[in-house]
């Protein structure tokens, strides 16, 4: 089997030439994807002669990884390792990260930081804090008990480069394109890897992102599980409206005129019930029909 590398880069032109150069020991096949740099990564990439994809302006890590896939599905990979250009991963690990789709014991790898205590320890408060509650909630909404679901050193088969169309532009895409794989059964694992965190390996604001990927669970989580995305909800509020309806009758029966509060929250909560259960019903039927189709 062929392993391509694909590399999302924005404006990595003090890491990108030393990291294609040790990916060339290890394959020929090597995909960056400039998202609209505004330094010389592109013309480094181009001059050390590997694919080079070139968005015009920057689209967000989404939309590179998106590209990435593409150009290996047309390239028909057998395995796509997507890399990243902040020289936090180490080359060395790449084997690792293959070796189960080689040996067919998964479809997905992921390579994470929290598999081993001495890794774990490296990862700055802040980073470690975010990625464990970005996980907790990815979890939510796939079958497998991921320890690192952001992270960006991952392998995935021909079958999950075919199958698999993720769409989201920001880093909402790594928690997308896993929903999408669990829901398609892909078999996803996990396999211990080192990092470095040396100087600022970091180009995305902690805030942003954490925001982003939250928007993209529950985008994607809302799509793939509507009846209970919405349906659980609309059920609690269309019960609590029925309960404060009885109370409010009770009352004007007792009293003879109706309490403002109890009315309004009787009205309210049973209008915004019924509606999630029938966004619910309406979305679960168009979604079967399209995946039928």
């Amino acid at each position: 089997m062929e392993i391509v590398v694909g590399i999302p880069a924005f404006n990595e032109e003090k890491n990108i030439a030393s990291i294609i150069l040790k990916l060339k020991k290890i394959t020929n096949k090597i995909i960056v994807c400039n998202d609209g740099s505004s330094d010389l990564t592109n013309k480094i990439a181009e001059e050390l002669g590997v694919i080079v994809i070139n968005h015009s302006k920057n689209l967000g890590y989404g939309a590179a990884i998106r590209s990435i896939f593409l150009k290996a599905k047309e390239m028909n990979s057998d395995i796509l390792v997507t890399f990243d250009a902040d020289g936090q991963h180490q080359i060395e690990d790449i084997q690792n990260v293959v070796e189960p789709i080689l040996k067919k014991e998964a479809d997905i790898v992921i390579g994470s930081r929290f598999l081993e205590e001495n890794v774990k320890n490296m990862v700055p408060g802040y980073r470690k804090l975010g990625i464990k509650t970005i996980t907790k909630l990815t979890n939510m909404s796939i079958k497998e008990n991921l320890t690192d679901s952001q992270s960006g050193f991952r392998a995935y088969n021909n079958e999950v480069i075919n199958k698999i169309n993720p769409i989201d532009q920001g880093m909402g895409i790594s928690t997308e394109i896993l929903i999408k794989s669990s829901q398609r059964k892909f078999l996803i694992v996990e396999v211990p890897i080192k990092i470095s965190y040396e100087g600022d390996t970091s180009t995305h604001d902690p805030i942003s992102h954490g925001a982003s990927v939250i928007l993209s669970t529950l985008r994607f989580t809302s799509m793939e599980h509507p009846l209970k995305f919405y349906g659980i909800p609309g059920g609690i509020l269309s019960s609590i409206g029925l309960f404060f309806v009885v109370w409010t009758i009770q009352y004007f029966t007792q009293f003879g005129s109706f309490p403002p509060i109890l009315a309004l929250i009787a009205v309210g909560s049973t209008i915004v019930g019924m509606i999630l259960l029938m966004n619910a019903i309406l979305l679960h039927s168009i979604i079967t029909l399209i995946k039928d189709k």
